[in-house]
């Protein structure tokens, strides 16, 4: 996936609707649906003290997923910037990234919704 620009204003038309695609293909797929709204609810994790953000463990638990599934997920979220990652460690921590949404957000009244 390529990552989505958050500067619509210099992007070409075409561009932006790239980018809401790219956005769409990460939203299509049911488990990182159940990511989403986890990361939504929990902005911190359950293991892994005070520091914003959700671990990889923690979502391998919540979804039932293995290690390189949450890992392959994860990828495609971040780079549709639904989701940004920090490395701690020898886990990564995921957080919603609201930057990401604004194009989801500006799009949706543009088809309808």
């Amino acid at each position: 996936m390529t990552p989505v620009s958050l500067h619509p204003e210099t992007d070409s038309r075409e561009a932006q609707l790239e980018a809401a695609a790219e956005v769409f293909k990460a939203l299509s797929d049911p488990a990182r649906l159940r990511i989403l709204a986890h990361l939504a609810k929990n902005p911190q994790g359950a293991c892994c003290g005070p520091e914003p953000g959700v671990c990889a463990c923690d979502l391998e638990a919540v979804t039932g997923l293995s290690q390189p599934t949450v890992s392959h997920h994860m990828k495609c979220l971040v780079a549709a910037r639904l989701v940004r990652g920090q490395k701690r460690g020898r886990w990564m921590y995921y957080q919603i990234d609201p930057q990401g949404f604004a194009l989801v957000k500006e799009f949706l009244p543009a088809i309808g919704g």
